[in-house]
């Protein structure tokens, strides 16, 4: 009988792989991906500034190319058009504003009621003071081009556009309403809520028009005047 024949394929070594390996996770990105968030947002301050100054339909992608240093058909990596850019400015500005309210609040909520270290009754009063104040930090503060903007040039927005901001400012102002009815219940707000919050942000809004930190008070005394103004001390 024939003896077998042993099997190579278990001791012989597989020849390597020619092709080269594939790294893994996703592909390195490129130097202008990678600066791509902060162009965008210089993109976006420019032309806040701009479209405040000059007007949305007077400013041009040239211009604003300009204003950050880029090639005048630059702007167009980063969005689609001019509307783009114009409804990025309000978008964006009405998410910093719901951010620093949110901020504003929490300061209030770190500040134990229950511990004593503000009265109960008060705490609706100091909840809005915080909310006014960070009202002014975005109306008059740094970065606030876009409120103007947001203001007087709602028109040149499509309908779905016009439709996505009104909802972020329904979260905005959604926050007010709660101690506004604190305020109602307890005998300090004597109007209805919601008309409160519509004639309390109108007059507020409207300090835009105004206010020059040159000349007049600091957003600290703005905001006791704006309280002092519409509620009276217990």
């Amino acid at each position: 009988m024939t003896a077998p024949v042993p099997s190579l394929h278990l001791s012989a070594k597989s020849p390597p792989d020619p092709s080269p390996k594939r790294s893994r996770g996703r592909p390195r990105k490129t130097e202008e991906e990678r600066d791509d968030g902060n162009r965008r947002h210089e993109l976006i301050t420019a032309a806040a500034r701009l479209f405040r100054d000059q007007g949305f339909d007077a400013t041009s992608t040239r211009d604003i190319a300009a204003a950050v240093g880029m090639h005048s058909g630059s702007p167009f990596y980063h969005f689609k058009s001019k509307d783009a850019l114009l409804y990025a400015v309000m978008e964006e500005g009405m998410h910093a504003a719901i951010a620093r309210q949110a901020r504003a609040l929490l300061g209030t909520e770190l500040e134990s009621v229950d511990a004593g270290t503000v009265p109960a009754a008060e705490a609706p009063l100091m909840h809005l003071r915080r909310l006014i104040r960070a009202h002014f930090g975005t109306l008059l503060g740094p970065g606030n081009d876009f409120v103007p903007v947001m203001l007087y040039e709602r028109r040149s927005l499509n309908p779905a556009q016009r439709a996505s901001l009104a909802q972020l400012q329904v979260d905005y102002e959604s926050a007010w309403t709660p101690v506004l009815e604190a305020l109602h219940a307890s005998g300090r707000l004597h109007a209805p809520v919601k008309l409160s919050r519509l004639l309390i942000l109108g007059a507020l809004n409207w300090s835009v028009q105004w206010f020059d930190s040159q000349k007049e008070a600091s957003l600290d005394e703005l905001t006791d005047a704006a309280l002092a103004l519409f509620f009276k001390e217990s």
